[in-house]
């Protein structure tokens, strides 16, 4: 038996086949976890040519969607190491390349997308190629985003490791909707900031980023495509956020006459027609570049009453007979059928839902924003929902801790299976009152990575405990470090800085 037969039949008896649950004592750091893993014990190197093989594939990958995620993950793996040639290790121990086979040829992103994917790395074949297969491109993206977490830059060897080979992995999400949201309004973020955390997204599997466009303080609307175009070839869906009728007295200040009054500048003025005008110009112009299936509307901390001490909108409500809660209501419904006659389906904060949920159309999905309950009563109206309850999903809470974040189940006392399929997932909101450019990404990581494993990681394969993935969430921690990304350490609150000198993995 040669050399080669002789490899191939020790690993034969070395290939581990786990369990997820058994991932800290087998050093798994994949983050979030896959449904199934499988590894073996020995080390393969990437090739200095490692390529991209499309052989098989229906996706002809015309907009370069594939090939440029390939060029970024390649980019990563390599990070700004002096990288020494692998095939002195022999050929037989080199991986060429990753062989992508996509099923489908369509690349739309829309919600509920299939984001499955099969990763195996063998460590047989002349040459080795890793191999993907995926149902749409988006599947691939993530496969690509977890083989970069299989590679290991060996500072002995100085080339780029893959240990524990061979590999098999089969994934998708928990949830279609795995949301982040930032807030544009409190303080401007530049692109290139936006960009950044569009990027880390992608590393932790989160795929809806939710700008919060305009509130009381600014209206920075321009109504630009090129985040939605960055984020699109990324896998990012971008929600894009008007919130009526109040956090709107920006919106007076380029059109007043839509202020009920000048000591009244908001709610918006629920009397005038303009205000219905300039909220479907908007969602008409929204249309043309907000491609994804939802938008959201707001509609939270509305305070009603100066409503009714100005002359004019008072004299409207008793007119139509209504009261604060009625315009409310009115309002709100109306905002919603402009909204879907544009083609969209609707979110709004649960606010709308507590005062008058059995008024809300059937595509209206409730945001849970303010505490527990709210949830179970949503669904079981039959209606959707996205679960980001402040006191553990809202990364401006710096005294919410990693370990909170890991913990919050958006099923918790749901256990019909029909009412379970309404919760479409759930989101971690970065409101930025004391946020910006200089402090978002230590504001977002690590602890987004900890919800995005409970959205995107099946039930039964999370931990019960979390000191159990703390070793592993501090890796992924690490690695965003080391991809420029500024997360901040585990240990303490939000946005905490280290307590002391020494390694990243112990912080």
């Amino acid at each position: 038996m040669g050399r080669r037969g002789i490899f191939l039949g020790l690993l034969l008896v070395h290939i581990l086949v786990i369990s997820v649950a058994d991932t800290q004592k087998e050093n798994l750091y994949i983050w979030p976890m896959p449904v199934s893993v499988s590894h073996g014990q020995h080390t393969l190197y990437l090739s200095n040519e490692f390529e991209l093989k499309t052989d098989g594939s229906k996706y002809s990958d015309a907009s370069g969607i594939l090939r440029d995620g390939f060029s970024s993950i390649l980019k990563i793996i390599k990070g700004d190491h002096v990288i020494e040639d692998a095939p002195r290790f022999g050929s037989y121990l080199v991986i060429k390349g990753i062989h992508v086979v996509i099923l489908s040829p369509s690349d739309e992103l829309q919600h509920g997308v299939n984001e499955t994917y099969r990763l195996s790395v063998p460590v047989d074949g002349n040459p080795i190629y890793a191999h993907v297969e995926a149902q749409t491109v988006y599947g691939a993206l993530h496969a690509l985003q977890t083989f970069s977490q299989l590679c290991y830059f060996g500072f002995e060897t100085r080339v780029i490791e893959v240990p524990q080979a061979p590999w098999t992995i089969f994934d998708q999400p928990r949830f279609s909707y795995r949301g982040l949201l930032i807030d544009t309004s409190r303080h401007f973020l530049p692109l290139p900031v936006i960009k950044k955390v569009i990027d880390s997204m992608t590393y932790a599997k989160l795929n809806v980023l939710h700008w919060h466009i305009v509130d009381t303080q600014s209206f920075p609307l321009e109504i630009p495509s090129y985040p939605r175009l960055y984020a699109q070839r990324r896998g990012i869906h971008v929600l894009a956020e008007l919130d009526v009728p109040g956090h709107a007295e920006s919106w007076g200040i380029g059109y007043p006459s839509i202020w009920p009054s000048e000591n009244c500048r908001q709610p918006l003025d629920v009397s005038n027609d303009f205000t219905f005008k300039l909220i479907d110009a908007i969602l008409s112009d929204f249309s043309k570049v907000f491609k994804y299936r939802f938008v959201h509307l707001g509609g939270d901390e509305v305070d009603t009453s100066c409503w009714t001490f100005t002359p004019h909108v008072s004299d409207w409500l008793k007119k139509r007979g209504l009261n604060e809660s009625g315009a409310y209501q009115y309002f709100v419904l109306k905002a919603q059928q402009i909204a879907l006659s544009h083609g969209y389906e609707i979110i709004n904060w649960e606010e709308t839902f507590n005062n008058f949920g059995s008024k809300l159309n059937p595509k209206t999905v409730v945001h849970n924003w303010l505490g527990g309950g709210v949830a179970q009563k949503v669904v079981a109206a039959g209606l959707r929902c996205i679960v980001s309850n402040q006191d553990k999903w809202y990364l401006d809470h710096l005294d919410a801790t990693w370990e909170g974040f890991y913990s919050n189940e958006p099923l918790a006392n749901i256990t019909k299976p029909e009412e379970q399929a309404l919760v479409i997932g759930g989101e971690v909101c970065t409101w930025g009152e004391h946020i910006d450019g200089s402090d978002i990404e230590q504001t977002i990581w690590p602890r987004a990575a900890a919800a995005a494993e409970r959205l995107w990681t099946p039930y039964h394969n999370l931990a019960k405990n979390s000191s159990e993935v703390t070793a592993r969430l501090a890796n992924f921690r690490c690695l965003l470090n080391q991809r420029g990304v500024a997360a901040a350490p585990l240990a303490g609150p939000g946005r905490v800085a280290p307590l002391e000198p020494g390694s990243c993995y112990k912080q």
